[in-house]
This record gives C-alpha cells, sequence and structure tokens, in this order.
C-alpha cells in the first residue's frame, strides 16, 4: 500500500512540473509573441477606414438638341476621343449656313467696295494729271499774255509817232484781249480741276472708309461662322479620357439641354487611396513613405504605394455640416485626417481597383 501511494505521488508530481514547465512556455511564447507584435506595432500604422478614390469625368452636352444615337452602354471601356453620344444636326447645320451666306454676301459687297474705290483712285489720278496740264497752259498763256503786253506797249509808242496805222493798232490791242482771256480761261479751268480733285479725293475716302467697314464686317461675320461651325461640332459628345462609361441616364430622342449630365467616365488607370487616421496616428506620418494595401474586395491581391500628402485638415472640418463645439455639449473625439496614398507603377495596370472600394493600408514607418 505504501508503495501504490508513493507511485501516485510520484505522477502527480510529474504532472505538477509538466504543467509548470508547460506554462513557463507558453507565458514565454505569449511574451515573444507580443514582443513581436509590440514591434510590429511600432513600425507599421494600420487603418481600415480607408477606401478607393479616382477621378469621375462628368460628361454633359454643350447643346441643347434631341439625342440622335447613344453609342456606348454602361460599364463600357471608352477611349478618349471615342464618340459616346449624338445630337441632331439639323438646326445647327442650318445656323452655319445661314452664317456662311451672311459670310458671303458681305465678301461680295467687299468686292464692290474695292471696285468703287480702284475707280475714285484712277479719277483722282486722272484729275491730277489734268490739273498738270491745265497748270502747263497757264504757263503757255502767261507767256502769251506777257507778250502781248509787250506787243501792245510797243504798238502804242509806234501809234503815237505814227508809225503805225490804226488797225495795225486795234489788232495789238485786240491780240492782247485775248491773250488775256484764255489767260483767265486757263487759270479758271485749273480751279475748276482743283475743286473736281477735291470731290474726287473725299470720294476715294469714304470708297477706303466703306472697305475698312466691310473688312470689319468681314471678320466679325468670320467669327460667326466659326462660333456656328464650332457649336455644329458639339452635336458629338466624346470621351474626355480613358476609361469606363457609368451612370448613364441618356436615351436615343432624349431631349437634353447644355449643361445636362448624360453620363460619366471612370478612367480606372487613374485610382489612389484616401486613408483616414487618427490624428494620434499622423505624428509618425510623413510624405514618401511606403504602404501595403489590402483590398477587402480582393483578399489575394496585394498593392504596394507611397504617401503622397496628408490634408491640411480633418475629414469633419471640410464636409458638409462641420461640427460646432461651442454649444455647450461638447464630447471630445478623436478626429481623422484624410491621408492621400498613390499605387506604385503599373500597380492597378489590370484595372481591378473600383471607385469605393474598402481597404486596408498599413503604412511603414520604421
Amino acid at each position: 500500500m505504501e508503495e501504490t501511494g508513493e507511485v501516485l505521488n510520484n505522477g502527480s508530481n510529474s504532472r505538477k512540473k509538466k504543467l509548470i514547465i508547460g506554462g513557463i512556455i507558453a507565458a514565454m511564447l505569449f511574451v515573444v509573441f507580443l514582443f513581436a507584435y509590440l514591434r510590429y506595432r511600432a513600425g507599421h500604422i494600420t487603418t481600415d477606414d480607408a477606401y478607393v478614390e479616382g477621378a469621375v469625368h462628368t460628361v454633359a452636352s454643350k447643346v441643347a438638341g434631341t439625342v440622335k444615337n447613344v453609342l456606348v452602354a454602361d460599364n463600357q471601356s471608352v477611349k478618349k476621343g471615342d464618340v459616346l453620344v449624338e445630337i441632331d444636326e439639323v438646326d445647327y447645320d442650318i445656323k452655319v449656313k445661314e452664317a456662311s451666306t451672311s459670310l458671303d454676301a458681305e465678301k461680295t459687297r467687299l468686292f464692290e467696295a474695292r471696285s468703287r474705290l480702284d475707280a475714285a483712285r484712277r479719277q483722282v489720278d486722272e484729275v491730277r494729271a489734268a490739273i498738270s496740264s491745265a497748270k502747263a497752259a497757264v504757263e503757255v498763256q502767261e507767256a502769251n499774255a506777257r507778250q502781248a503786253r509787250l506787243d501792245m506797249k510797243r504798238a502804242d509808242n509806234l501809234f503815237k509817232n505814227e508809225a503805225i496805222s490804226r488797225e495795225r493798232h486795234e489788232k495789238a490791242k485786240t491780240s492782247l484781249d485775248v491773250a488775256e482771256a484764255q489767260l483767265k480761261a486757263a487759270g479758271e479751268q485749273v480751279k475748276r480741276l482743283e475743286a473736281s480733285l477735291q470731290a474726287q479725293l473725299s470720294a476715294a475716302r469714304q470708297a477706303e472708309a466703306l472697305v475698312k467697314t466691310q473688312q470689319a464686317m468681314i471678320v466679325q461675320r468670320q467669327t460667326v461662322v466659326e462660333a456656328a461651325e464650332l457649336t455644329r461640332s458639339y452635336v458629338k459628345i466624346v470621351a474626355p479620357a480613358d476609361g469606363y462609361v457609368t451612370k448613364k441616364s441618356v436615351e436615343a430622342g432624349n431631349q437634353v439641354s447644355p449643361g445636362q449630365p448624360l453620363l460619366a467616365v471612370v478612367p480606372l488607370g487613374d485610382t489612389w487611396i484616401v486613408a483616414n487616421y487618427k490624428e494620434t496616428q499622423l505624428q509618425r506620418i510623413r510624405p514618401g513613405q511606403k504602404v501595403r494595401i489590402k483590398i477587402d474586395a480582393l483578399p489575394n491581391k496585394k498593392l504596394t504605394g507611397i504617401v503622397e500628402s496628408v490634408m491640411a485638415g480633418t475629414g469633419a472640418t471640410f464636409s458638409l455640416f462641420p461640427p460646432e463645439n461651442a454649444t455647450g455639449n461638447y464630447v471630445k473625439v478623436v478626429q481623422r485626417v484624410p491621408v492621400k496614398i498613390v499605387l506604385d507603377k503599373d500597380a492597378n495596370k489590370d484595372h481591378s481597383l473600383r471607385i469605393g472600394m474598402s481597404v486596408v493600408p498599413t503604412v511603414i514607418v520604421k
């Protein structure tokens, strides 16, 4: 019986030793794991309040009209410049034609104005040539008149001395009268031509002003044509970027107005992460730090990126209704600050990320 008791005591002691040793080992493992976890936490900052963001191009009509064709469907891939929607162009074709017709009419008027200007300038040249001839004639008549005066003076002296007959004296006087009359007529002709020149110059100036007016009108009409053609080009609504069609709300036959959203194009190659970290976590987050990203919807896909920037305010500050803490009901809440994380090049080349997906980014701060 005593031997049996000793055996039982030895077995009980052995089990106690094993339990103690197991407890010590478990405690040591716990300490090791706790140390490893704390060390990991010290070098990594994680949040599950993070989402995929990206550019969303809202596509709207620039002109009013009836939708003629819708060439895309929801979630369809498109390239920049692809035609998405066509609006009936008939009304805009008419406006282009009207503007072009007005432009052609102004060009015709300009041609006529230039023809009148050319004619007026030719007449000015002709009158100036006539004035030159008339002034030359005046000089000739002045010479004739001077000679006639000399002849008359000589005839007077001779007639007083009875060296010539009265008839010859009268003839000399007649020659003088004729010469002076011709000189006067030549002078009056010059005056008439100079008056005509002023009239022709005035007509030429008016014609030149009309040409300038028509040139200005043509520039104006050309602008109208270009504006009409530009507006006409808006009937084809094209993709602003490579991406996927979303939020399509237009069908053929719909009436649309300028600025009315018709659909959106999402370029999935241009996505980033917005992670809302607690303000107490920001002390060690810096732009340029590497980030590992897990995606809730794609558990087998791991992405990498870097911290690009930290927002200049908390998310609550820029919300639609920012908090008002001066009302007397203040309860301190840890604020969250958005941090923008950009993905590494080609990280999303398969476009598997979708805007709004939940992700878990981990910033490596060690």
